[in-house]
């Protein structure tokens, strides 16, 4: 993915003979700002042409940042500055704003942070602070996380989620309001027919089906092809079905989608399994390429909260699962789900054969009589931060449910998941939370989560669209 494109515009004081006397100042810790952010590797910053000390200039740089397309702005004190100049250019330069000062007491960054703060407070404008020297790792963290969040909201702006199929099994949580979508996170929704993934299937290639094939009979652990669910001919109608949505996401310009699946293509065509899992995987038989969030059965939030983890990210393979059991006696949650899970999280490694030996492809369950391959495999451990977008009464929240994924020997592991549905994949996860009141008070059946920790993010993305944020902890 790109790298976070971020505005630096720093202030000064309003007395021209103070604003002169400080600039090189001024310069000094904006340089040290910008050439700090640079160095992390994923961040390309815009700073101001000037500093600013006059409400002229103010505007002026404000509307520098906003031509040149930056995801959000930092605003930079290290003197005392007027706070009305940061008013005039946070009226033009993009938001969400980050407002960032010094501690050097001969030099007050701070007074003109918490004065700006205030004004801030008033207009209404979405900010938050961080303080300290931009040298120190802690500080430099809290900054990062900060654009990483502020950046996936404004990724957001301007994108479109393709949904192909209708409402799945009845679920009110996996069905968004178009118009709530596009006011608050400026997102347009486009609605498609599951009967273009056929039509489009039958279009793909032969080669490139056969090329496909090869590659995974090559590298996935086991097919276990049984001639009657999981056949060579259904294992290529699965691979022309990710062709084809690779085609419509290109022509569509879609940048994010659900398939319903249930009902149509489960029986009647082939199960989205495989498609949906290399599509949110970083890599497919052609080569690597940037994952592309594909929500199972459509669900609309839990796709958009994937989004949001892929931007904070900077492109990680994001999980979709069902809450399925909970196993008192190990306290461990089983998170199952037949579609959705990318095959980097059987390995944890970019590299596809690393991950692809510890896959199996089932016969798909006699609930999808279409059948294909179910995408098999248990998710390797580490710490996970998981999270879902929810509802309630029409208005937005977040739950935020940091966890881990554990494992356990193969033979165990295949007992345990032959209690719910074996040919499903599964992440054996510990979560901090009593089962009482995740079971009380998490928002619906489906839950999204990356590797690591991610929570302080995730509170500021709540932080920045105004909505509460509960952690399940």
């Amino acid at each position: 993915m790109r790298k976070y494109k971020i505005g630096i515009l720093t202030f000064s004081d309003g007395r021209k003979y103070l604003h002169e006397r400080h600039y090189q100042t001024n310069q000094r810790y904006q340089r040290r700002l910008q050439e700090t952010l640079e160095k992390t590797g994923v961040v390309e910053v815009v700073t101001g042409m000037d500093i600013i000390g006059n409400p002229a200039t103010a505007h002026q740089e404000g509307l520098r940042m906003r031509q040149a397309g930056v995801d959000m702005t930092i605003l930079n004190y290290a003197i005392w500055c007027y706070p009305h100049f940061s008013a005039i250019a946070a009226n033009s330069a993009p938001g969400p704003f980050l407002l960032f000062s010094n501690l050097n007491p001969s030099e007050p960054g701070m007074v003109a942070m918490l004065a700006t703060a205030g004004t801030m407070d008033q207009l209404g404008y979405p900010y938050d602070r961080v303080w300290g020297d931009i040298g120190d790792e802690l500080v430099l963290q809290r900054v990062m996380r900060y654009i990483r969040a502020a950046s996936a909201v404004s990724m957001l702006r301007g994108q479109t989620f393709g949904t192909f199929g209708g409402r799945p099994l009845g679920m009110y949580t996996a069905v968004a309001n178009l118009d709530q979508w596009q006011s608050m996170f400026g997102v347009d929704i486009e609605f498609n027919e599951q009967w273009d993934i056929i039509r489009y299937a039958d279009n793909v290639d032969s080669s490139k089906v056969s090329n496909a094939q090869k590659w995974l009979e090559e590298r996935i652990g086991s097919i276990q092809y049984d001639g009657v669910a999981l056949t060579p001919e259904k294992l290529q109608k699965a691979i022309r079905s990710y062709y084809a949505l690779r085609d419509l996401i290109e022509e569509r310009h879609l940048n994010f989608i659900g398939i319903k699946a249930h009902g149509d293509l489960t029986d009647h065509f082939v199960t989205m399994d495989l498609a949906e899992a290399f599509l949110n995987d970083s890599y497919d038989w052609d080569g690597p390429h940037e994952p592309i969030i594909a929500a199972t059965e459509s669900d609309m939030d839990g796709a958009l909260t994937m989004q949001l983890f892929k931007h904070i990210t900077r492109g990680e393979p994001v999980l979709f699962s069902d809450v399925r059991h909970y196993d008192e006696n190990q306290d461990v949650w089983y998170f199952s789900n037949s579609g959705t899970h990318p095959t980097f999280f059987a390995g944890r490694s970019n590299t596809p054969e690393e991950n692809l030996k510890h896959v199996t492809f089932y016969p798909e369950v006699p609930d999808f009589p279409a059948g294909g391959p179910s995408v098999h495999h248990f998710v390797a451990p580490g710490a996970v931060t998981l999270a879902r977008l929810a509802r309630k009464a029409g208005k937005y929240w977040m739950a935020i449910v940091p966890g881990e994924f554990i494992d356990f020997p193969r033979e165990e592991a295949l007992l345990m998941g032959a209690t719910v549905t074996p040919q499903w994949p599964i992440a054996f996860t510990r979560l901090k939370v009593a089962v009482e009141e995740f079971l009380t008070y998490y928002p619906c059946n489906h839950i999204h989560g990356v590797y690591g920790d991610y929570v302080e993010e995730l509170q500021w993305i709540a932080k920045i669209l105004k909505i509460e944020a509960r952690i399940f902890s």
